[in-house]
């Protein structure tokens, strides 16, 4: 499932005065900022990703980079793994003549130093760049990389001497298919920047990153990103845009991760974030229950499969 595709969809709600009557105009530069972690670093609320746009044709999506950019987005996070390259090599026709106002991160898939290196060189050639602002760990799934990434000649050598040798400035991991990984690999190591996982309003109902992981990564004063905000669309059954985004934006986290793919749905997420105030606790449980009725592996099906009885 796809989310929509048209400008407007987060304020569908919104009383009509008019024959031509839009949602509120998206405005530059009025994205919140929050402190991302002990790096000092200040990030977007939102940032645009690039892990969906191997479903559009290149120059729309360079255009959604542009606008991110024109938004006044300064969060951008890409892997070497989305689109073989491709999703970097779109970035890296936009973002350099913004590098220093923007914030780039990539990640690595391989669980070897050397592979991992090579990864870096590749990433840093397409993206256009000499220096990551972020480089993490992509999307480690089971115990078994673990144990590959901390072993002798591990994936986690290349990323201590790439940040001592000047190449990231910042280093960290990421994942969503099982928090008790997370935890594993936040005892593994205590010397990351950042973190990333799922968090949306179902996940608390099943494999949960937000009840197990997120207070961890607080505590240790990381740098927490969110994804999966819409559940690959599927939360939109029950959840509008401004729903799922309030939800999560209203957790202590510091940025989340959009997949935009059209420019209707960069000014949607735009306008929630400008005009974001923080939900109170007792609507974040409301919309907790109203998501847990979807809740599970049938939603989240990139978590390790559990039954739900």
């Amino acid at each position: 499932m796809r989310r929509r595709a048209f400008v407007g969809g987060a304020f569908a709600g919104l009383p009509v005065t008019g024959a031509f009557a839009r949602p509120p105009k998206v405005k530059s530069g009025d994205i919140p900022k929050r402190t991302f972690g002990k790096t000092g670093e200040q990030l977007t609320v939102i940032g645009q990703a690039g892990g969906r746009f191997d479903l559009i044709p290149f120059e729309e999506a360079a255009a959604i980079v542009r606008r991110a950019v024109a938004l006044g987005v300064n969060y951008f996070d890409n892997a070497r793994a989305y689109g073989r390259g491709r999703s970097e090599e779109i970035y890296g026709a936009v973002l350099p003549e913004f590098r220093k106002q923007v914030f780039l991160t990539t990640k690595s898939y391989r669980r070897t130093r050397q592979e991992a290196e090579e990864d870096l060189h590749l990433s840093l050639r397409a993206l256009k760049t000499d220096y990551l602002d972020l480089w993490q760990i992509h999307s480690v799934s089971e115990m078994e990389e673990v144990e590959k990434i901390f072993a002798p000649g591990g994936a986690i050598e290349a990323f201590e001497a790439a940040k001592k040798a000047g190449k990231c400035r910042f280093i960290g991991f990421t994942g969503h298919h099982d928090p008790r990984v997370h935890l594993e690999m936040l005892k593994r190591y205590d010397k990351y920047d950042s973190i990333l996982m799922p968090l949306h309003a179902a996940d608390p109902s099943y494999l949960s990153f937000e009840t197990q992981v997120l207070p961890i990564a607080v505590e240790r004063g990381l740098g927490i990103q969110g994804m999966k905000n819409f559940g690959n669309a599927k939360l939109l059954q029950s959840l509008s845009v401004r729903d799922c985004l309030s939800y999560v934006l209203s957790l202590p986290i510091h940025a989340t991760a959009v997949g935009c793919t059209t420019l209707g749905q960069l000014e949607d997420d735009a306008r929630v974030a400008q005009q974001f105030k923080p939900v109170e606790a007792a609507a974040m449980s409301k919309l907790r229950e109203r998501a847990k009725e979807i809740a599970g592996p049938a939603l989240e099906d990139w978590k390790r499969n559990v039954p739900v009885g």
